[in-house]
């Protein structure tokens, strides 16, 4: 199947690694130019030398939680890459701790991170975004159930999903599209990371595949071949939809 991706342009933030890393993998190896953005200038530079360097993929450092970075990113996007046909929004993970255990200034700092950075960001693109173009969400299975130990996650990740579907409503009319992709547990270097503070990074591996149906972990690249389609004019007629990619660990329909 042709995607429909070559020349086309996309901004990606989260993405010196991880899920999109692998999506601006897809894309790029799809014919599309990508600019990526990460928190850390290193990483972000690194990211791009290894998807071809330019004119292919361009790194920028930016948090979203900065007001100024979304509007930055934007210029950068279009003057590097001559266009921006879209975007998949994603935010590191807020802090971990149940409702009663986290303190204020987390949920606080995650607001600003999770929920105001992605808005600021789809305020400034969509003036430069035309028909045909897509804004992907990088959401969570926490959107449908609450995951333990996530209380933020819990609460931010169903109001972020519920605007991307509103999104969809106001920006149809225009011809753009907007969706949200909901991961799993996958392979990523932060997952690694909770497995190893556990103590026995084996065993929290055998519990966590022992609860999704294709008892294994997914891969990033199975992760970024969904969202590099979702992002693509081949999915021209999906919009407005949370879409799983978590081996059938979500239990609703």
């Amino acid at each position: 199947m042709d995607l429909g991706l070559g020349g086309r342009g996309y901004l990606l933030t989260g993405a010196s690694r991880g899920l999109g890393f692998a999506t601006a993998r897809c894309l790029v190896d799809d014919g599309a130019r990508v600019l990526v953005s990460s928190r850390s200038a290193d990483a972000v530079s690194e990211a791009a030398d290894q998807l071809g360097g330019a004119p292919a993929a361009f790194g920028t450092a930016a948090d979203l939680a900065d007001p100024g970075a979304a509007e930055r990113l934007v210029d950068e996007t279009r003057e590097r890459l001559g266009r921006v046909d879209g975007a998949l929004i994603s935010v590191g993970g807020p802090a971990p701790g149940t409702v009663l255990e986290v303190a204020e200034e987390h949920w606080r700092a995650a607001v600003d991170s999770v929920l105001l950075g992605p808005l600021r960001l789809v305020k400034a693109l969509v003036p430069h975004l035309g028909d045909g173009a897509a804004i992907g969400f990088v959401l969570s299975t926490s959107v449908r159930q609450p995951l333990g130990h996530l209380a933020i996650s819990n609460g931010l990740r169903p109001g972020l999903a519920m605007t991307a579907k509103a999104l969809a409503d106001e920006l149809g009319p225009r011809g753009i599209r907007v969706f949200g992709l909901m991961p799993g547990t996958i392979a990523t270097a932060r997952i690694a990371e909770i497995e190893a503070a556990s103590g026995d990074p084996q065993a929290a591996r055998a519990r966590t595949e022992a609860g999704i149906p294709l008892r294994r972990v997914g891969r990033p690249e199975e992760f970024g071949r969904v969202a590099a389609f979702t992002l693509s004019p081949a999915a021209s007629y999906v919009t407005g939809t949370m879409i799983p990619v978590d081996g059938g660990v979500l239990r609703s329909l």
